[in-house]
């Protein structure tokens, strides 16, 4: 997301109807005890996107991680312009996505204009401690 793009609590809300976490339901001229419980987590879901509100606009360091090397101090120092690094990662293979140190995701590296970026393919659920 560019830096000058805010997410809020609207969007929110939208983004998670889009991805099924809230029930769409029809209007019903009578009400029922199913539209009663939707509304509930309607409610419940506004009230936590405002708790992460405050958390919003904490910064992150976010590491995109193309492949891995091992060398010696000396092979290092042997590198000049134009050298080239053997990773150890194939072409096309997913990258690994950091954030703060912790891996979130991996994805794909794609061309955004005349800059790289990153597409996430997989999310990497951690186990909670």
């Amino acid at each position: 997301m560019a830096e000058d793009e805010e997410l809020n609590l609207e969007d929110l809300n939208k983004s998670s109807a889009a991805d099924g976490d809230v029930a769409v339901r029809e209007e019903i001229s009578g009400g029922t005890a199913l539209d009663n419980v939707n509304e509930d987590e309607d409610t419940e879901i506004a009230r936590t996107a405002a708790d992460l509100e405050t958390v919003f606009d904490i910064p992150v360091h976010v590491t995109a991680v193309l492949g891995k090397s091992r060398m010696r101090v000396s092979q290092l120092l042997k590198l000049g312009r134009g050298a080239v690094i053997e990773l150890d990662r194939k072409v096309g293979e997913a990258i690994d996505i950091y954030v703060n140190n912790r891996l979130v995701a991996r994805g794909e590296v794609v061309v955004v204009e005349d800059r790289l970026g990153v597409t996430m393919t997989e999310i990497i659920k951690a186990d909670r401690r």
